[in-house]
């Protein structure tokens, strides 16, 4: 029984610690918000911005875990280059050490309920702000001391090696193997990561044993060259149905922790030597013991950074020559390509799922330009662009119901209320361009339709009609510059005024339509004029839903 209330209390804990780290982790997203992801641009210009970008937003969100996988996603979306993305995921590595700083210096060092008390009680204050940013922040302070929290009542919950000699000895069982010993707890470090998804969860039970006295120093550093390897796994789970170069990212990562091990192992007793020169430890203080746990975890990961960065071009060429593409690349051209389900950072995600509506505007540009040059450039057949139409078409679908999806499914207990209202918003947004989509493929097929039936477009209504559709579709491109801006109240006054413009066109359009009928033009034909006029009206007013829409995105 006692052992069994001993475990609870360890899971507990663990719990209580891991809470804390994922509120820390939300309120830091919410609070830095737009800032978070113009961070995330820094990616893309060199290597070393990369790296220093994966170091930071590790460092922020305080998960490695959240950067690799939006990495994965960036790479896969085809806006990072893998030499880039390898860069992020090096500065990840060092990012997350943030973590074991923390729990050394307040988890060891302090009397934690001082601190973690007062913490949370300023942030009940600012939690109940009526301003957004102070409730964010008070989330953070309350997400921070239950973190302490946790941390206290995990040191707590692990039992006194004097008085639990039976536990020494169990895990004596592993020692004194020599490099047999260095290998289990390396595998016991990576096993354990697998199953808790947090290196930083880890982290924290590695050092609470150490200064328990349950492992010693060296049986620890081995542990935590095991949770490096085990935190690639979530990498390797996003990149599953991606393309080449993104599970060439999550392989880059695995393999950057495994080598970054195996040189570890040659030199490993005398790198103990050398930390231990830096920071020595305390033998009437087991704290300093975590101190120097932490300062092992750092400077392993920097020299492993510093290494694998001299040589980053040449490692990505190695990455590129093992994994090759497969015979038949299982890759769709239009595929979501910025979501990604095994990210845990929500307000990164709405970020990404705006990209993806975005991409979506891109293709309805695609379908609707296509038309404008059948429209213009009349032929017997086009079953091959009919085709190509029909595919795009599908991909619209394809990308609404999966962007919707995500998007309803999103947690919204961790984003903040701009956020959740931006969620809406982009679901009616995808839902109007895939609209848009459909009329398109309609108007195609009407086009088709006119040619089977050997009707002949006279110059004359070509000519007449051809305005008409260039304005929709300078409209489209107004709507699709600004998927990517903040759309203002005057840029909607002239949304307003373009959809106005276009009812008017098509009123005067089908009323010359009708006159030409009472002249005695082919009925059949006219109607099919109608409804090409009609469906392109539609678009226009879809456009306009996705202007009201898009007014009211905040971000």
């Amino acid at each position: 029984m006692t052992v069994l209330l001993i475990i609870l209390g360890i899971a507990g804990s663990l719990g209580l610690f891991l809470y804390g780290l994922r509120l820390t982790s939300d309120s830091i997203q919410k609070a830095a918000g737009e800032k978070l992801h113009k961070a995330l641009e820094l990616m893309t210009r060199n290597r070393f911005a990369a790296f220093l970008t994966g170091i930071g937003i590790t460092g922020l969100v305080q998960s490695s875990s959240a950067t690799t996988v939006m990495t994965v996603s960036f790479v896969n979306a085809g806006l990072l280059k893998l030499s880039r993305a390898i860069g992020v995921i090096i500065g990840a590595n060092i990012g997350t050490t943030l973590t074991a700083w923390i729990i050394a210096f307040f988890g060891f060092k302090f009397s934690i309920a001082s601190i973690a008390v007062p913490l949370a009680g300023f942030g009940i204050i600012l939690f109940f702000s009526k301003r957004e940013k102070n409730k964010y922040y008070g989330e953070f302070l309350l997400g921070f001391s239950i973190l302490l929290l946790g941390l206290n009542y995990l040191k707590d919950s692990v039992p006194d090696i004097g008085s639990h000699p039976e536990i020494l000895e169990f895990i004596s069982n592993f020692t004194g193997k020599g490099f047999l010993s260095f290998i289990i707890f390396i595998a016991i470090g990576t096993v354990l990561t697998i199953i808790l998804q947090s290196s930083s969860a880890t982290m924290a039970i590695t050092q609470t044993m150490v200064f328990a006295g349950w492992i010693d120093f060296p049986t620890a550093c081995a542990i935590v060259l095991g949770e490096n390897i085990g935190t690639t796994i979530t990498a390797q789970l996003a990149s599953l149905g991606t393309n080449i170069n993104a599970r060439r990212t999550a392989m880059a990562h695995t393999f950057f922790n495994i080598v970054g091990a195996i040189w570890m192992s040659f030199i490993f007793t005398h790198f103990l030597k050398f930390v231990l020169f830096i920071m020595p430890l305390d033998p009437s203080n087991n704290a300093s013991l975590t101190a120097s746990l932490a300062l092992f975890h750092t400077m392993f990961n920097l020299i492993n950074a510093i290494v694998f960065l001299a040589f980053l071009p040449q490692f990505a060429s190695f990455i590129e020559k093992i994994i090759k593409p497969k015979k038949v690349e299982d890759e769709e051209l239009y595929q979501l390509k910025y979501l990604n389900y095994y990210m845990d950072a929500p307000e990164i995600q709405i970020y990404n799922a705006k990209r993806e509506v975005t991409r979506m505007a891109d293709l309805i540009m695609i379908m609707f330009k296509k038309f404008r040059h059948l429209f213009n450039t009349p032929k017997e057949k086009i079953d091959k662009d009919l085709k190509e139409i029909n595919k795009l078409e599908q991909a619209c679908d394809n990308m609404q119901f999966e962007i919707s999806k995500f998007l309803s499914q999103c947690p919204r207990e961790n984003l903040k209320t701009s956020s959740i209202n931006n969620i809406a918003i982009l679901i009616k947004i995808a839902d109007e361009l895939e609209s848009i989509s459909d009329s398109s493929q309609n108007l195609v097929y009407l086009l088709s339709r006119s040619h089977e039936k050997k009707m002949k477009w006279p110059q004359e209504i070509i000519d007449e009609i051809n305005p008409y559709i260039n304005l929709v579709y300078e409209f489209l491109e107004f709507i699709s510059v600004r998927m990517n801006e903040k759309m203002d109240d005057e840029d909607f006054k002239t949304a307003y005024e373009i959809e106005n413009r276009i009812d008017e066109f098509r009123n005067m359009l089908k009323k010359k339509a009708r006159k030409r009928i009472e002249k005695g033009s082919e009925v059949k034909f006219e109607i099919l004029v109608i409804d090409i006029l009609q469906h392109i009206e539609h678009v226009g007013d879809y456009a306009m839903n996705v202007a009201r829409a898009l007014l009211e995105y905040n971000g």
